[in-house]
């Protein structure tokens, strides 16, 4: 959902930053610049940044009951979040292309937290919405990690994923 290309939105380009220092390995610093930022925006700010913000954050814990409560934020904020706000940001983004993704993520976290009849839940709305989806390497990416969670269920293991985002416990 991030570009590397400065905006106009002044926190959009926070978050953008809070997150290429968490990609660069720099998790602390990253979770608290994104913390700070999420007491400024708060809990009724523009959905927009809660939604990037929140789902980006759940990245930097690898306690999946920490990344569940910020995806659970994500995904609250992506039900109030309008095509419109989005496009003001970047003109190609829809929100039906984000809840693949943010489905995915609470479909893991609590496949890693043993709850396999919600992460079963999660897994089939993230399936849901694969439409919406670009046939390019960000789809190809998430619907790869849909199958590695559904495998993850079926077995049931809690195991951290390899490929997901954030630290390596």
């Amino acid at each position: 959902m991030t570009t590397d290309q400065l905006s106009p939105d002044t926190t959009m380009n926070a978050i953008t930053e809070a997150v290429m220092l968490g990609r660069a390995g720099d998790i602390e610093t990253a979770r608290t610049r994104l913390l700070e930022l999420w007491s400024e925006i708060g809990t009724a700010g523009d959905a927009l940044h809660r939604c990037s913000l929140a789902h980006y954050l759940a990245d930097l814990y690898d306690d999946p009951a920490r990344a569940l409560a910020w995806d659970i934020r994500a995904l609250d904020a992506a039900d109030t979040l309008g095509d419109d706000r989005a496009q003001q940001y970047h003109a190609s983004l829809q929100v039906a292309g984000f809840y693949p993704s943010l489905h995915l993520n609470l479909a893991d976290n609590y496949r890693r937290l043993g709850s396999w009849g919600a992460a079963a839940e999660q897994l089939a709305s993230a399936r849901k919405h694969l439409s919406a989806l670009p046939d390019d390497a960000y789809g190809a990416m998430i619907r790869t990690a849909l199958d590695e969670v559904s495998t993850a269920i079926a077995q049931r293991s809690t195991d951290r994923r390899p490929s997901a985002p954030g630290p390596q416990s």
